[in-house]
């Protein structure tokens, strides 16, 4: 098959490189994390533009079986998708979150805000707030809006509401 191509790579190349040919062949997944351990266990955390089935998971497992050799080098393999409660740390993740509740915490303060735009270099939070009337007592709604560059935010997870 291909795997004389991988001789002269190091394992995680091969993986890398096998794990690269999985994902072009769906376009609407996206890679997360992969990790190799030193005991050769391979976690490979996906997201996806529509979400991520489990038949996502198990066809881009069965393309890193397929494409690796246990003679060569044994290994484990995990393949899973980000957890509903995971931080978002891709650009692509945020744009595919437009119009949900996110919780953003930057340096200075924690924002629980719908994202309502998303770019490549930052996002459009807003969200309705009490504050003091200008004049007068008592308290008025106000709607806000904040930019937020991506190297700003120490932490984004979406609020999951029922």
């Amino acid at each position: 098959m291909r795997a004389s191509f991988y001789t002269n790579m190091t394992f995680k190349e091969k993986v890398n490189n096998v794990l690269s040919e999985a994902l072009e062949q769906r376009p609407s997944l996206f890679l997360i994390d992969l990790t190799i351990t030193e005991a050769f266990k391979i976690i490979v955390t996906l997201d996806g533009d529509n979400g991520v089935v489990l038949q996502d998971c198990i066809d881009v497992s069965r393309a890193i079986e397929d494409n690796l050799d246990r003679e060569e080098q044994d290994f484990s393999l995990e393949v899973a998708s980000a957890g509903a409660t995971s931080p978002l740390k891709l650009v692509r993740q945020f744009k595919k979150n437009i119009g949900r509740k996110l919780k953003v915490t930057t340096a200075t303060e924690k924002i629980e805000a719908n994202i309502t735009e998303a770019n490549d270099e930052f996002i459009v939070l807003e969200w309705s707030a009490r504050e003091p009337k200008q004049v007068g007592k008592g308290k008025e709604t106000v709607q806000k809006r904040a930019e937020i560059k991506y190297e700003d935010i120490k932490e984004a997870i979406v609020i999951i509401t029922f």
